[in-house]
């Protein structure tokens, strides 16, 4: 299964593992989607960026 992930809130002024994780996932500005496969890793990403990111099922 595939997930569109996209920025929808800045990453400037976070945490700096946020902001690391933001850019691990390939997100570069606001409104900016990347599709990753699901799993163990991403989800664990996503979870700690869930305030910053929308995630759809594609």
């Amino acid at each position: 299964m595939k997930v569109r992930i996209t920025l929808v809130r800045s990453a400037h002024g976070r945490r700096p593992n946020q902001r690391k994780t933001v850019e691990a996932l390939g997100l570069r500005r606001i409104n900016h989607s990347v599709v990753k496969e699901s799993n163990p890793a991403i989800q664990g990403m996503i979870r700690t960026v869930s305030h910053l990111v929308k995630v759809e099922e594609v």
